[in-house]
């Protein structure tokens, strides 16, 4: 018997899961979350086999929650649904240790033996997500990454600096290096640009 935690802000297709997986496979259910937050709360209170865990939510997203979880959890196993595997996010997920990738478009009777091979202690990412982190053309570093998803969501420096635990002149040079490097005129654009290039 496998446990799982299932977060997934799209309530159909975390529903749907939640009463397929168990069908497809020896799986028991543990929580379900709607969000970021959840997802830490969840997967800290009833410590399951594997998480299930959507990439994009709301509030804290799916790398926010795993590095929360991962200070926790260190050996905690994750399994990552993308609709948008994203060069710089998968390198960003596979350093933080998340074991398993998986499309959101995949069948259940997928997911669960992906679930299964993960709590065997393997790995798995699915040959399109891999194909996408192999062709990275992107030049920026990790942390000018991080400054520009955070600058994206709206926040100022200041709030980036406290965000990411940083100082705002280091903010200020990464959002520098990262507008010179998209040959962007504000942060904002520069936010943008990586984004339409699938580097966030």
């Amino acid at each position: 018997m496998t446990s799982v935690v299932l977060a997934d802000d799209e309530a159909l297709l975390r529903k749907a899961l939640a009463a397929l997986l168990p069908l497809e496979g020896d799986i028991t259910v543990l929580a379900e979350a709607h969000d970021g937050a959840s997802a830490i709360e969840a997967t800290l209170r009833h410590r399951p086999d594997v998480l299930v865990i959507d990439l994009e939510m709301p509030g804290v997203d799916g790398l926010g929650a795993v590095a929360e979880i991962r200070r926790a959890q260190p050996d905690q196993v994750i399994l990552m649904l993308t609709r948008h595997a994203r060069p710089g996010v998968l390198r960003k997920a596979l350093k933080l240790g998340v074991q398993g990738f998986v499309s959101k478009s995949a069948e259940p009777a997928h997911i669960t033996s992906v679930i299964t091979t993960l709590h065997a202690g393997k790995r798995w990412i699915d040959p399109d997500v891999s194909a996408l982190a192999v062709v990275d053309d992107c030049p920026l570093t990790d942390r000018e990454i991080d400054v520009l998803r955070v600058t994206g969501d709206g926040y100022s420096v200041a709030e980036i600096a406290t965000r990411l635990s940083l100082a705002q002149g280091t903010v200020r040079n990464y959002l520098s290096n990262a507008m010179q490097k998209t040959q962007t005129r504000t942060r904002h654009d520069a936010a943008r640009y990586a984004r339409e290039h699938d580097w966030l």
